[in-house]
């Protein structure tokens, strides 16, 4: 898993309470167990106007210009801000997988439902949860200025807006710790090599039948 420092991106808005997973990725993109190639259909069924299935050729699929997504103000962007119980439904891993691959690091917004909100950190997506009337703001800054960024340190645990005022957040010692390491529940793991080798050479003398 990439690490997690810094970032300097451009903002996206979701300005919808309640997001659930099946908007985020529709059910029918579940077949794949990668975790790569799930960008082109997230919000599939918000961002075409017709309906997705897997191994269709997105490039030919009609656009919807009123989502959010396609707008040429937002390409690029990295963070998104998000209303409350952002990630909320069934606790299917591909929604942070399909976000990640879009290009999504950091997520802001004043709730998210607890499943998503464990998958998004083990991989490597930082979510950020703010006041309401702090998020309020970022809409409005973000509706009034073209391609606006924010700067997010996550060891200063800091949020940079572009006239310079800082906004501080919480985060778990641990998921900071991942994030920034970039470890991934295999990479945490493997941190315990040595033990665990030395444990399957006991085994292996202690009850050598079984290998």
């Amino acid at each position: 898993m990439e690490k997690f420092e810094t970032l300097t991106a451009i903002v996206a808005p979701m300005d919808r309470p309640n997001v659930d997973t099946d908007a985020i990725i529709p059910k029918q993109f579940l077949k794949s167990i990668k975790r790569s190639g799930f960008g082109p259909n997230l919000f599939d069924e918000w961002r075409y106007l017709d309906h997705g299935e897997p191994g269709m050729d997105n490039s030919k699929r009609q656009i919807n210009p009123d989502f959010v997504l396609n707008q040429p103000r937002y390409q690029g962007a990295r963070i998104l801000i998000a209303r409350e119980n952002f990630g909320c439904g069934s606790s299917r891993e591909h929604a942070p997988w399909a976000l990640a691959d879009f290009g999504f690091k950091v997520i802001i917004a004043p709730s998210f439902a607890d499943i998503f909100y464990s998958n998004s950190f083990k991989n490597g997506i930082l979510l950020i949860k703010l006041d309401i009337d702090v998020v309020d703001q970022y809409f409005k800054e973000v509706a009034a200025t073209d391609s606006y960024q924010l700067t997010v340190d996550l060891a200063a645990q800091s949020i940079t807006k572009p006239n310079g005022d800082v906004i501080k957040f919480d985060i778990d010692e641990f998921r900071k710790h991942r994030l920034l390491q970039g470890l991934d529940d295999i990479g945490l793991t493997l941190q315990h090599v040595v033990d665990i080798k030395a444990y399957e050479e006991k085994r292996k003398q202690q009850t050598p039948w079984l290998f």
